[in-house]
C-alpha cells in the first residue's frame, strides 16, 4: 500500500482542513505513514500569519526535497496559506514540489495528485473558484470531536494580517449542510464540535437576501441536535460579538462557557492603527456584558506585541488590560510584518530586541492572572471530556473541561467519556484532580 503523510502548521482551521486531506488521501487508497519518510506522497498543510510557521516549513521542506532526491518517485504537495500567498512564483522557489494548492482548492486535491498509479501532473491551483471542504471524506484524529466549518474567507481589514488575501473574502455555508453536518456527526458518536470561521460572528450576512439567518441562530440550531454535549467555536471578531450570540451562549445548554476573544492590543491608538475597528473601551464593555450574561465564563485572547508605533505607553495599556479583563489563557505574539500588508511598509517599526523584552514581561503577567484564576477552581467538581492519557505520564488521563481548561486527573475512563473531577491543584495552563464520577449521558 501506498502512504502519505500530512504536516500541518497553524491554526485550528489548518487543522480541520488536514482531516480532510487525510480522508481524501484514504478514499485514493493511501495509507497514513508514521514519518515522511515512510510516506510516498508527502503533503505540507501551510501557514503564512506569522513568520515562525514560514520557518518551521521551509525545514520541513527541505527534509522532504532530500527524500525525493533519494527517491524521485515521492510526491510533495504544498498547500494552506502559504502555498496561496506564493502561488505566483512557488515553483519556481521549490522545483521539486509536484503539488500546490490553495485553502479554497482543496477539494481539487485528489485529482492533482491522480487516482491509482499517483501520477501527478506538476502544477496546481488552476480553479480560482473556492468550495467548502465539509462534503469531502474526513479522517478525524478523535472519535468524539470534530470541526465543523461555518464560513471560509474574511472581509475584515486588519492592516498586520494576510488572511484575506490568502483565503479570500468571506463565504458562509449554508445553515442546512452544517445542520446536517452536525446531524452526521451526531450519529457517528461525536460528543463535541468546535464551529469553525475566520470571523463567526458575521455568520449569514453574505446570504441575504435569500437566506436570513445569523450565528446565534446557527447555535441554537446546533444545541438542538441531539447527541451533541458541548459545543465551542473560533474564533469570533470584537466588533461583531452583539446581543443574539451572547443571549445563545447563555441559554443553550451544549454551547460551553468559553469565548476567543482577540483582543491584540490593550491602546486604542494601536488598535484604530491595527484597524481593529473596536476601542479598548468598547472591548472592556463587551468582555463586561459577557461575563454578566454567562456566569462562569472563561475568556481567552491573541495578544500581538511590537505593532508599529507601539510606546511603552501603549504596551503598558496592552498589561493593564490583561489584569483587567483576567484571561484565563492568552497566545502572545510578537508582530512580524508579512508582505503585502499595510503594517508591513508602516514608520516607527519597533526593534526586534525590545519586541522580545516586552513579551517576556507580558507573559509573566499573562501567567500570573491564568493560575490566579485557575486557582480559584480548587475544590471545585468540574465535567471533563476524557481526550487520552497525559502526554507526560500514562498513568494519569487528560481532558478538557467546559471553560477549555486542560486537567490531568487520576481515575478510570475511556477516551470520549465524560466524567466529574475534583480539582486539588492548578498551574497556569492546566488543572490537577481526581476522578469522583461519571458524567450521566
Amino acid at each position: 500500500m501506498r502512504r502519505y503523510h500530512v504536516t500541518t502548521f497553524g491554526c485550528q482551521m489548518n487543522a480541520h482542513d488536514s482531516e480532510r486531506i487525510k480522508g481524501m488521501l484514504e478514499e485514493l487508497g493511501l495509507g497514513e505513514a508514521r514519518a515522511q519518510d515512510e510516506a510516498d506522497v508527502i503533503v505540507f498543510n501551510t501557514c503564512t500569519i506569522r513568520e515562525k510557521p514560514d520557518q518551521r516549513f521551509a525545514a520541513h521542506l527541505a527534509q522532504a526535497k532530500a527524500l525525493k532526491g533519494r527517491d524521485p518517485e515521492k510526491v510533495i504537495a504544498v498547500g494552506g496559506c502559504y502555498a496561496e500567498a506564493q502561488r505566483e512564483r512557488l515553483f519556481e522557489l521549490y522545483p521539486y514540489v509536484d503539488v500546490a494548492f490553495g485553502p479554497g482548492s482543496i477539494p481539487h486535491l485528489g485529482e492533482w495528485i491522480g487516482a491509482g498509479g499517483l501520477g501527478v501532473p506538476r502544477g496546481g491551483f488552476g480553479l480560482d473558484e473556492r468550495s467548502f471542504a465539509g462534503g469531502l471524506p474526513m479522517h478525524r484524529e478523535r472519535r468524539f470531536q470534530a470541526w465543523v466549518q461555518i464560513s471560509m474567507g474574511c472581509n475584515s481589514k486588519c492592516s498586520y494580517c494576510i488572511v484575506p488575501s490568502v483565503r479570500g473574502r468571506e463565504q458562509s455555508r449554508r445553515p442546512g449542510e452544517v445542520l446536517a453536518e452536525v446531524e452526521q456527526l451526531a450519529r457517528d458518536g461525536v460528543r463535541e464540535i468546535t464551529l469553525l470561521g475566520q470571523n463567526v460572528n458575521s455568520y449569514g450576512r453574505d446570504l441575504l437576501p435569500e437566506i436570513r439567518t445569523d450565528f446565534g441562530e446557527l447555535l441554537r440550531a446546533c444545541d438542538a441536535v441531539e447527541g451533541i454535549e458541548r459545543i465551542r467555536f473560533t474564533s469570533p471578531h470584537p466588533k461583531d460579538f452583539r446581543r443574539p450570540v451572547i443571549e445563545a451562549m447563555a441559554k443553550c445548554d451544549s454551547v460551553c462557557e468559553h469565548a476567543h476573544l482577540p483582543l491584540q492590543s490593550g491602546s486604542t491608538r494601536i488598535l484604530k492603527a491595527m484597524r481593529r475597528t473596536y476601542s479598548r473601551e468598547r472591548y472592556l464593555r463587551l468582555a463586561e456584558e459577557m461575563r454578566a450574561a454567562i456566569p462562569d465564563l472563561a475568556l481567552t485572547t491573541d495578544l500581538i506585541v511590537g505593532f508599529p508605533g507601539e510606546s511603552e505607553e501603549d504596551f503598558e495599556q496592552t498589561v493593564t488590560a490583561v489584569e483587567e479583563v483576567g484571561y484565563d489563557a492568552a497566545f502572545t505574539f510578537v508582530y512580524s510584518p508579512r508582505r503585502g500588508t499595510e503594517a508591513a511598509v508602516m514608520p516607527d517599526q519597533v526593534p526586534e530586541e525590545l519586541k522580545h523584552e516586552r513579551i517576556e514581561r507580558l507573559i509573566e503577567v499573562v501567567q500570573r492572572v491564568a493560575e490566579a484564576r485557575n486557582r480559584q477552581r480548587i475544590g471545585r467538581i468540574e465535567e471533563v471530556l476524557v481526550e487520552g492519557p497525559s502526554r507526560t505520564d500514562e498513568a494519569v488521563l487528560r481532558g478538557r473541561t467546559r471553560r477549555n481548561t486542560t486537567v490531568n486527573f487520576s481515575g478510570t475512563a475511556a477516551a470520549g467519556e465524560l466524567v466529574s473531577v475534583e480539582i486539588e491543584g492548578a498551574t497556569s495552563t492546566t488543572l490537577r484532580g481526581t476522578t469522583v464520577a461519571a458524567v450521566a449521558a
